[in-house]
């Protein structure tokens, strides 16, 4: 594995199975692959996107002392709101993953039970 000196002389890259290696930015990809690289990458994007959204709105409703619980449960709504505009069948997963995370703040802040 790895570069290596052929019996001539000269450098050959190959994996363990004697195949060529090419450098990834050299690779020659189909439409296919290409398609499934940038569904990927947007799908990265929306989620990093989902989780600074949901780290600004726990820093406001933590640090902001005069927003009102009113104010606060809007801002978790407009969350929830957004999190299945962005991805519509994962409700379940919000309520598992953001859901609790907001409720505990809510009550922290608020001195909810």
């Amino acid at each position: 594995m790895g570069a290596t000196l052929g019996e001539s002389g000269t450098s050959k890259s190959e994996n363990a199975g004697g195949e060529r290696r090419v450098p990834h930015g050299l690779r020659k990809e189909g439409p296919l692959e290409n398609a499934q690289a940038n569904e990927v990458q947007q799908e990265a994007v929306k989620i990093r996107r989902l989780q600074i959204m949901i780290s600004m709105v726990m820093s406001v409703i933590s640090q902001d002392p005069n927003l009102t619980i009113e104010e606060a449960s809007e801002l978790v709504a407009g969350t929830k709101r957004a999190a299945l505009a962005m991805f519509p069948d994962k409700e379940f997963t919000y309520d598992i993953l953001y859901k609790p995370r907001l409720q505990r703040l809510m009550r922290e802040r608020f001195h909810l039970q």
